[in-house]
């Protein structure tokens, strides 16, 4: 797994890394950190982020095939979220695929969580027979930033002179001491922008977005703005367990575009229904925080149930309370459903989202 390209430029300014490998927490003030995603601009480093690059004249049919969202309807400037699902339609691969046909054809570009690049080529391998697509692992040419806040765009064309996407899931090739690719998608549940000048000049774009008015932020507030916005994380609250519907992914699969892995299943349940559980966000009784895994118990019928497992916490400034993500079984999904915390005295309460009104509303039915 590639680390920060920015690692020891955010240690030399303080910032406090955990992790292997490391990742910036803080760089020291998490309420301020907060507060600029909501009222100015916070600036997280996700240049540990992997790509691949899929090219060739049948590169679109091929990943059309595969993929759940609907790859056909992109046209060059857009992105999407996408997934790549098992035979039984749970979530193998969750990632950010688009569009570029500068040059010679099609070329779609997959940027993804960090450590999932090289697993990502060899599941899109495995069914690659006579097409003519050709798949490359691009990670050494992609270091993307985000910027979230109501001052996003502003900071952005300030520190870069660059024009600034405005429909959703949109990017600009832009210039700045060379090639910049500007992408207007959602950054910790809120409309933000990712910025990618490449690992070469990432140090330097970052130092412009700072002195432009941006402020460096860490995982602890980052985590804050995605979980009152319910928005599941890659490989914390998203893992193969899970179908799509169950982590509100539902912006990143098309039931309108015919066969693709794991289609029936998706389809199935999106007629029928009978999801086994679903993420909420819950307020929970304390503010110190609660392992990741821990269940939640409520009585039912006289005697306690697991109902339910917490994949994230964090601490929600706008209700002043721990807050948390969980999957919660059927039947015991709406707003005020209190459940126990594990073993000890503590409870949680579902709460309606996104408790943050800049926050994107999360897809979904809720009970």
């Amino acid at each position: 797994m590639n680390g920060s390209a920015l690692l020891e430029a955010l240690r030399a300014q303080g910032a406090a890394l955990a992790g292997d490998p490391p990742r910036v927490l803080t760089f020291g003030d998490v309420p301020a950190e907060y507060g600029a995603g909501v009222e100015g601009a916070a600036l997280f480093d996700t240049t540990d982020r992997e790509s691949l690059q899929i090219t060739g004249p049948e590169a679109a049919v091929f990943l059309h095939r595969l993929l759940a969202n609907d790859v056909r309807k992109l046209e060059s400037g857009q992105s999407q979220r996408n997934l790549l699902l098992s035979a039984k339609g749970k979530v193998l691969f969750d990632f950010d695929l688009a569009r570029d046909d500068r040059g010679e054809g099609a070329r779609f570009t997959i940027s993804t969580a960090p450590g999932r690049a090289k697993a990502l080529a060899a599941a899109l391998d495995m069914y690659l027979f006579a097409e003519k697509v050709k798949i490359a692992d691009i990670t050494t040419s992609h270091a993307p930033l985000e910027v979230v806040g109501p001052r996003a765009d502003e900071i952005v064309r300030k520190a870069t002179s660059a024009t600034v996407p405005m429909a959703a899931r949109t990017f600009v090739n832009a210039e700045w001491q060379g090639p910049l690719v500007i992408t207007r998608l959602p950054v910790a549940g809120s409309p933000g922008l990712r910025l990618d000048a490449g690992p070469a000049r990432a140090e330097s774009l970052w130092r412009a977005l700072v002195e432009a008015g941006a402020r460096p932020a860490g995982v602890i507030a980052h985590d804050s703005l995605r979980t009152e916005a319910l928005s599941a994380e890659p490989l914390i609250d998203i893992d193969e367990n899970v179908y799509p519907q169950e982590a509100r992914l539902e912006s990143a699969y098309s039931l309108e575009k015919g066969c693709y892995i794991g289609q029936e299943v998706v389809a199935k349940i999106d007629t029928y229904g009978g999801l086994n559980k679903r993420l909420v966000a819950l307020r929970v009784s304390h503010d110190d925080p609660v392992a990741r895994r821990t269940r939640l118990y409520r009585l039912d019928d006289g005697e306690w149930r697991d109902l339910g497992v917490i994949t994230t916490w964090a601490y929600s400034f706008a209700l002043d309370a721990g807050l948390v993500l969980a999957y919660v079984k059927r039947r015991h999904q709406k707003p005020g459903t209190e459940f126990r915390v594990g073993e000890g005295p503590a409870t949680a309460v579902i709460v309606p989202s996104p408790v943050r009104a800049s926050a994107i509303a999360p897809t979904g039915d809720f009970e």
